[in-house]
C-alpha cells in the first residue's frame, strides 16, 4: 500500500472526523489464525474424495460466485487430519488462483468441511474489525488492485505473497464508523440483488407470455378467428445496404449515423456518413422504428427496431411492415424464432445468414391488425419495464462503485 495514502476518505458520516488509523493488515485479522492458505494439493487430491460423508470440500467457485454448494466429500479421518483448514460461519474465503481476489463470507448453516489449495481463509479480529466493512473493503477497487501482482514479462496475475499481504499498511476507522459504512454498502448490495431478481422475473414472464401468445395457447377473449400463415416477404418491404469504400475518407465523418450489425440495439453509432458517402455507395437509409435484422457477425440473428434514422450496411436486413401488420408483433415473432434460425441455417465461419432465407420465413399471424397490435404492445411494455430496471441496476452499480471509491482510503 502507498505510504502516502490519504488519512481520511472523501465521504464521512456525520459525527466522524478523526483521521483513519494506520495499521498492518494482519491487525484486522484474528490473532491466532487470521490468515491461512489452503493445503498443498497433495494433501487434498481427488483420490481422497468419498461418495458419502458428513464433511465437504469448499472450492474456488464458492468464493467467486458467493454460493456454498459443494461437489466433493472427504472422510472424517481426512477432515481430522486437515482440521487447521476447517471453514466456519463468519470466515471469509478469498480466491487465490486464476480469478484472483473474489471474496465471500461463509454463511451460517453450512456443512462442516475444509477449503482447498486455491483459497485463502481470512478470520477477522471482531474487536476492531466489522465483518461487513471488511467484506466491502476487500471488494473495493484499490484493494483488488493491490491483491494481484503481474510476473515480470508476463500478463499472468498472481495473488501477492502472504507475507507481503500480512504487512500491508492500511487505514481503518473506529469500529462504529466501520459498521455504518458496512451497513450502507450492504443496503446498496441488497437493492442491486433485488433489482436483478426483478429483471430475471420479468424476463421469465416475457418468455412465458411470448410462448403462450404466439402458440395461441392464450387468446384475448374478443378474438377467435384462426391465425393465418404468411411469408415474411409478403408483409414487409425489405432491403439491405452496403459499405462505402474505406479509402475515400470524404465518405465518412458526416451527419448520417452508419448502423452496423452490432449496433442495431443502440441509439448511437461509431461511424457516420457524409451525404456524398451515402450517394456514392449502396448504403441504404432506414427510419426510426424499422425492423433491423443482423445477417452477419457474432450477433447473427439479432433483431430490433431501429432507434434512429440512419444508413445500414450489407450485414443488416431492414424491413418495414405494411400498414395492415404491426411491427412489434413481427419483431417479437422473429425474436422468438432466433435460436431455431441460427441453429438450422447459420452458414460460414463468420456466422452469416441469407436475407432471402429470412424473408422466406413463415409467420403465424392474426388477420386482425388490432390483435397484432395488442400482443405487440403488451410485449413491448414488458421490454420497456425490463429496460427501466436494467437502467436502475446500472445506476446502482455506479453508485456502489462511487461509494467504494469515496468511503475508503
Amino acid at each position: 500500500m502507498s505510504k502516502d495514502a490519504k488519512n481520511v476518505p472523501a465521504l464521512r458520516f456525520k459525527g466522524y472526523s478523526d483521521a483513519w488509523e494506520k495499521r498492518k493488515f494482519v491487525q484486522m485479522l484474528n490473532n491466532s489464525d487470521g490468515l491461512r492458505r489452503g493445503p498443498f494439493g497433495s494433501a487434498l487430491k481427488k483420490a481422497f474424495f468419498v461418495k458419502e460423508s458428513s464433511f465437504v470440500v469448499y472450492e474456488q467457485q464458492n468464493a467467486i460466485y458467493d454460493r456454498f454448494n459443494t461437489r466433493y466429500r472427504i472422510s472424517e479421518k481426512k477432515f481430522a487430519e486437515l482440521h487447521n483448514f476447517e471453514v466456519l460461519p463468519g470466515d471469509f474465503l478469498l480466491s487465490g488462483a486464476g480469478t484472483i481476489g473474489r471474496i465471500a463470507r461463509v454463511p451460517k448453516g453450512i456443512e462442516q468441511g475444509v477449503f482447498n489449495q486455491a483459497l485463502i481463509r481470512l478470520r477477522i479480529n471482531e474487536s476492531m474489525t466489522d465483518s461487513e466493512f471488511f467484506l466491502q473493503f476487500i471488494r473495493s477497487d484499490f484493494m483488488q488492485k493491490n491483491l494481484t501482482e503481474t510476473n515480470p514479462g508476463s500478463a499472468i496475475q498472481n495473488l501477492v505473497p502472504m507475507s507481503e499481504l500480512k504487512n500491508w499498511t492500511v487505514r481503518t476507522p473506529v469500529v462504529n464508523e466501520q459498521r455504518k459504512i458496512g451497513s450502507l454498502l450492504k443496503k446498496i448490495d441488497s437493492l442491486i440483488a433485488a433489482t436483478q431478481h426483478k429483471i430475471d422475473a420479468l424476463e421469465q414472464i416475457k418468455e412465458k407470455l411470448s410462448q403462450n401468445l404466439f402458440d395461441q395457447s392464450w387468446r384475448f377473449k374478443e378474438y377467435s378467428t384462426p391465425w393465418k400463415e404468411n411469408k415474411l416477404k409478403d408483409i414487409v418491404s425489405a432491403y439491405s445496404g452496403g459499405t462505402p469504400s474505406a479509402n475515400i475518407r470524404t465518405y465518412y465523418g458526416g451527419h448520417i449515423p452508419f448502423i452496423r450489425s452490432a449496433e442495431i440495439h443502440s441509439s448511437t453509432t461509431a461511424l457516420t456518413l457524409t451525404q456524398e458517402g451515402l450517394q456514392n455507395s449502396s448504403a441504404k437509409l432506414v427510419k426510426t422504428g424499422d425492423i433491423l435484422y443482423a445477417l452477419y457477425g457474432a450477433n447473427s440473428g439479432d433483431v430490433d427496431r431501429s432507434k434512429i434514422n440512419g444508413a445500414i450496411n450489407q450485414a443488416i436486413l431492414a424491413m418495414r411492415p405494411s400498414k395492415e401488420n404491426d411491427p412489434n408483433f413481427i419483431l417479437f415473432q422473429l425474436m422468438r424464432m432466433k435460436d431455431k434460425i441460427v441453429s438450422t441455417y447459420l452458414q460460414g465461419g463468420q456466422g452469416n445468414l441469407s436475407g432471402r432465407l429470412i424473408l422466406a420465413l413463415n409467420l403465424d399471424m392474426p388477420e386482425s391488425t388490432l390483435e397484432q397490435r395488442t400482443i405487440g404492445r403488451l410485449l413491448q411494455l414488458l421490454c420497456e419495464l425490463i429496460g427501466v430496471n436494467q437502467s436502475k441496476y446500472s445506476q446502482l452499480e455506479l453508485l456502489k462503485k462511487s461509494l467504494l471509491q469515496n468511503l475508503f482510503v
